[in-house]
């Protein structure tokens, strides 16, 4: 059986490879918006255990 994981990886690479080559705008709005889902979640997590210790 063939490593999947790395079959999996090369896949997302050429991908991502090729979404930037073809619209790099559309695909940096994409990476934008990961980044921002990315920093709201920790974000998130941080006032959860500050809410946490002060109650």
């Amino acid at each position: 059986m063939p490593p999947v994981k790395k079959i999996v990886m090369w896949l997302v690479v050429v991908f991502l490879l090729y979404a930037i080559l073809t619209s790099p705008d559309s695909a940096a709005n994409i990476f934008g918006s990961a980044w921002d889902v990315v920093a709201g979640g920790v974000s998130n997590i941080g006032r959860f255990f500050d809410s946490l210790l002060r109650g």
